[in-house]
């Protein structure tokens, strides 16, 4: 069974900086894609951020500010937020397209972290 377990969320004043990371374990065959999502108060849940390969892409919101990269050999994913806002204050969610063994086979599924707190104050 594929887990993904995020961290690193907080409370962080306007212009502060916080970085999320979001660890991947169990019978992993590949890590095809990771993403960040988030999710405010009353707000549908929008992505931030993926990675993919050597690839990458931002919300408009965070470019310039966040950046994503991934560590494959911990099977771990990175969220670097600078110059965070108030507006950026949202449960942060991982998100994996990932290949892990299920009995004895393996599938690509969507995994989904249980998200991580990022508090703004202004």
């Amino acid at each position: 069974q594929v887990q993904l377990v995020e961290s690193g969320g907080g409370l962080v004043q306007t212009g502060g900086s916080l970085r999320l990371s979001c660890a991947a374990s169990g019978s992993i065959s590949s890590i095809n894609a990771m993403a960040w999502y988030r999710q405010a108060p009353g707000k549908k849940r929008e992505l931030v951020a993926t990675i993919s390969g050597g690839n990458t892409n931002y919300a408009d919101s965070v470019k310039g500010r966040f950046t994503i990269s991934r560590d494959n050999a911990k099977n771990t994913v990175y969220l670097q937020m600078n110059s965070l806002k108030p507006e950026d204050t949202a449960v942060y969610y991982c998100n994996g397209i990932i290949t892990g063994l299920r009995g004895n086979y393996y599938y690509t599924d969507n995994y989904w972290g249980q998200g991580t707190q990022v508090i703004v104050s202004s």
